[in-house]
């Protein structure tokens, strides 16, 4: 449907939330209804629902259901408004009929089951069909065994807030192109997908296509696009054209699918055009763009930076590394089996990765030197990048006690996404930060951000501690066989309850820097790198 059409029917979807009792309202009336007797309230039941008792509540949910009878159904759940509201919407405003639901074979409390419907508009009709499952609970007042309610009951791919509606799409289809004019389409490129709807949420209007009929899923998070399920009458696409790459995006879509929880970005540092974005995740979020993790020492590229434009040393400078550092009380250690090194350079120390060099440096750099070297020199930390699609501009705070330290490693408070890392390289191998697009900044006239980036001498010194960690240092064995002109910055970063650090890491050769993320990966060679590596094959 339409923008403001699907605005009242949402607004209409929360009357009916708010307007309903709830969860705890619906035991109190269930309990008043049913479960006292002359000799006072029945005992409550407890512990897990029996095998009976999954298999009735199920049977009578699913076919109150089937049968379109969304009050009844919504008295078998434990949030009864919720459910009534997506029930009922499933008639009423995905236009959903000849409803047929078939369970499978039960799982302890889940039930599996299948859905086929017909979807039904403008005197045009579709099939639809998907599997879902359901889990079976104890009401936590009333004893009675009832269906945990959840939006993905309905269809898998809906979350709380979501909303299946069949009508005229928000917003025309579209053509992606890449920037030689490939097609860019979900099925060739699967972690597109997402992207490719946001694409269409923001620009399917301005591309000059027309509005199809379908039944979708229309997500409540913010800049979320619709998700397409049934289509019942094709729009015509409007032609997008992005600043994507189809060579490095099939690279890169091909490195993440071997490592789980993946992401990676590429850019092209002479323009800030994003040439490749990929995510391998299971709960499908565009990490790459929007994640918020500590970077670990791939964070010393700022961190380098802000020694050498404070003056408090160079590459050739001092930075010794030894086994530990103490700052602010807190000790800091570096990987396992890092000899110390005395006489340490800062290039010395930066291409082996020592923590407690920089660490060591934490009394003398200011509590904000840090984070004003990440927004004037490199555009971080000011929420004001405008990539095409919403995105996330890294977080640099000025935090003291032992966060000072911590930050100059990639910890502490420092929160970055493979965008910004990625962006991060570039501007240390140009000297200018150029805020990354997907789209160009004249399809709407948007402001994108600016950053005075970094003097010559800085870039310089930058780019020759990348080359020596790329071509000797701890990256040296994930870049080997990269021609031209090459660096790289390895890291992990440690997490709380996590038995594995994430993997980072970070790289340019000639015109394509790259940045990627690999959650539990292990160390920055373990999976980040051979991602990057991939993709800087490429050439762009």
């Amino acid at each position: 449907m339409r923008k403001g059409a699907k605005a009242a029917i949402i607004g209409s979807v929360f009357a009916v939330m708010v307007g309903g009792a709830g969860y705890g309202a619906f035991n109190v009336v269930t309990a008043l209804d049913g479960s006292e007797s002359a000799g006072g309230p029945a005992p409550v039941k407890s512990g897990p629902p029996s095998g009976a008792e999954v298999k009735d509540t199920s049977a009578k949910f699913l076919a109150a259901w089937e049968k379109g009878d969304a009050t009844k159904a919504a008295t078998y759940t434990n949030y009864a408004s919720q459910a009534e509201a997506l029930l009922a919407g499933y008639r009423a405003d995905a236009h959903l009929t000849g409803l047929r639901i078939t369970p499978g074979t039960p799982s302890g409390a889940s039930v599996p089951f299948s859905v086929k419907a017909t979807v039904s508009f403008g005197g045009k009709s579709k099939p639809l069909a998907y599997d879902s499952e359901l889990t079976v609970v104890r009401g936590r007042t009333t004893g009675k065994a009832l269906v945990d309610w959840k939006p993905s009951v309905v269809h898998p791919d809906l979350k709380e807030g979501d909303t299946l509606v069949t009508g005229e799409s928000a917003s025309p289809p579209i053509e992606a192109v890449d920037r030689n004019n490939v097609v860019l389409t979900k099925e060739k490129y699967p972690s597109l997908g997402p992207i490719l709807d946001a694409l269409r949420e923001k620009y399917g209007d301005d591309a000059g296509g027309t509005a199809g009929v379908e039944l979708a899923i229309h997500h409540a998070a913010q800049d979320a696009g619709d998700t397409t399920l049934v289509t019942l009458a094709k729009g015509e696409p409007g032609k997008l054209r992005t600043t994507l790459s189809a060579s490095a995006q099939a690279a890169a879509e091909k490195a993440v699918a071997r490592y789980a929880e993946s992401s990676v970005v590429a850019v092209k540092p002479s323009t800030g055009e994003v040439l490749a974005v990929a995510n391998h995740r299971a709960d499908g979020f565009n990490a790459a763009f929007l994640g918020k993790l500590a970077p670990g020492s791939t964070m010393k590229i700022i961190s380098a930076a802000t020694l050498i434009d404070n003056g408090i040393t160079t590459a050739n400078g001092p930075a010794t590394c030894p086994d530990t550092a103490v700052s602010e009380s807190q000790t800091f250690h570096n990987l396992a089996n890092m000899a110390p090194q005395k006489n340490a350079t800062l290039s010395d120390s930066f291409s082996r990765s020592c923590n407690t060099a920089f660490v060591k440096y934490a009394d003398t750099v200011k509590v904000d030197s840090l984070t004003n070297e990440a927004q004037q020199r490199f555009g971080l930390g000011r929420n004001n990048w405008k990539t095409g699609i919403e995105s996330f501009d890294g977080s640099v705070p000025a935090s003291g006690g032992p966060d000072t330290a911590a930050n100059l490693i990639g910890q502490g408070q420092v929160q970055m996404c493979p965008l910004n890392m990625a962006s991060v390289t570039a501007t240390a191998m140009t000297g200018v930060f150029r805020q990354p697009v997907i789209v160009s900044p004249g399809l709407d006239n948007r402001e994108i951000a600016t950053a005075k980036g970094l003097p010559p001498s800085t870039v310089a010194q930058l780019r020759a501690m990348m080359n020596r960690t790329a071509v000797s240092g701890t990256a040296a064995q994930v870049m080997a066989g990269l021609t031209g002109r090459i660096g790289a910055k390895t890291g992990s970063a440690e997490v709380d309850a996590q038995s594995r650090s994430n993997s980072w890491f970070t790289g340019y050769r000639n015109d394509i820097a790259a940045a990627a993320m690999t959650q539990q990966g292990g160390h920055g060679v373990d999976a980040a790198g051979p991602i990057v590596a991939a993709v800087l094959r490429t050439g762009g």
